[in-house]
């Protein structure tokens, strides 16, 4: 072990000793800020924030000069989800 190591432990020793549930608390606090960036969901939930629209669409009615706005979520134009069925 090294003096780095050894002091860390040292610390950590004497921090239980002295306040279990601060220091618990503040284990618990790391733990939480760190999980999320080793954490597999959290690809998957950028993936559904930026699959899911921001401003829900108005249905418009086409009088077929529009071939920009898909007619279906389900057509070409529309957003690929097909990654979400092989969750």
């Amino acid at each position: 072990m090294t003096t780095r190591q050894g002091c860390v432990a040292n610390f950590l020793k004497t921090a239980w000793n002295k306040e279990p549930v601060v220091t618990a608390a503040c284990g618990l606090g790391v733990l939480a800020l760190i999980l999320p960036l080793v954490s597999p969901y959290t690809e998957y939930a950028a993936m559904i924030n930026k699959a899911t629209p921001y401003n829900y669409p108005v249905p418009v009615r086409d009088d077929g000069n529009m071939p920009d706005v898909p007619a279906h979520p389900c057509d070409p134009q529309g957003p690929k989800l097909d990654w979400i069925k092989n969750l």
